[in-house]
């Protein structure tokens, strides 16, 4: 994403990994000056007033016109248990139906798990994110637009139309367009 506004991620940023709570504290008392942070994360910043959003993927283009996620299978076992991978594919994206028609359902689900911190943040999270678009949005474009931006800054050495070629197999996600039309 720095690449993409002109900035050299290996040379204009220093970058440091540590717990995202380590990562808030040091935000808040402006020891940092950047955090890239997930749900529930935003939400946290968000509700203590710490820093202000540089880019939420969510709603800015580009990034808004992409996948932000992916789910990939190792080629070995699609190919050995092609009815398991489009059966857990199928899961995965009538659990994303449900986050979208249903957000409620889905956030009080993650607090009763205890995988969300706060049932506010997990239902903000629910309404945020655009679950439907995997009807919509071209996976194959994802994969160029993501791709060319790698190779233009040095992170890949392949070109998006070899990845595509190679890496990508679209026949499950196809099939489950026309199956679960909604």
């Amino acid at each position: 994403m720095v690449a993409y506004v002109g900035l050299d991620p290996r040379k204009d940023i220093t970058w440091v990994t540590q717990p995202s709570d380590e990562s808030i504290r040091l935000l808040g008392r402006g020891a940092i000056d950047a955090f890239i942070g997930f749900p529930p994360e935003p939400q946290e910043l968000r509700a203590r007033g710490i820093g202000h959003v540089v880019v939420n993927s969510a709603v800015d283009r580009p990034w808004s016109q992409y996948f932000c996620c992916m789910l990939v299978a190792n080629q070995d076992f699609a190919r050995k248990y092609p009815i398991a991978t489009k059966r857990a594919l199928r899961a995965m994206l009538k659990a994303a139906d449900i986050c979208a028609l249903d957000p409620e359902r889905a956030a009080k689900s993650l607090d009763a798990q205890r995988v969300a911190k706060r049932y506010e943040y997990a239902l903000q999270t629910m309404k945020d994110v655009p679950y439907t678009k995997w009807r919509n949005y071209d996976p194959e474009d994802t994969i160029r637009f993501y791709a060319l931006r790698l190779n233009e800054i040095g992170m890949i050495k392949t070109s998006p139309p070899k990845i595509i070629a190679q890496g990508t197999d679209w026949r499950f996600l196809n099939e489950l367009k026309k199956e679960l039309k909604g």
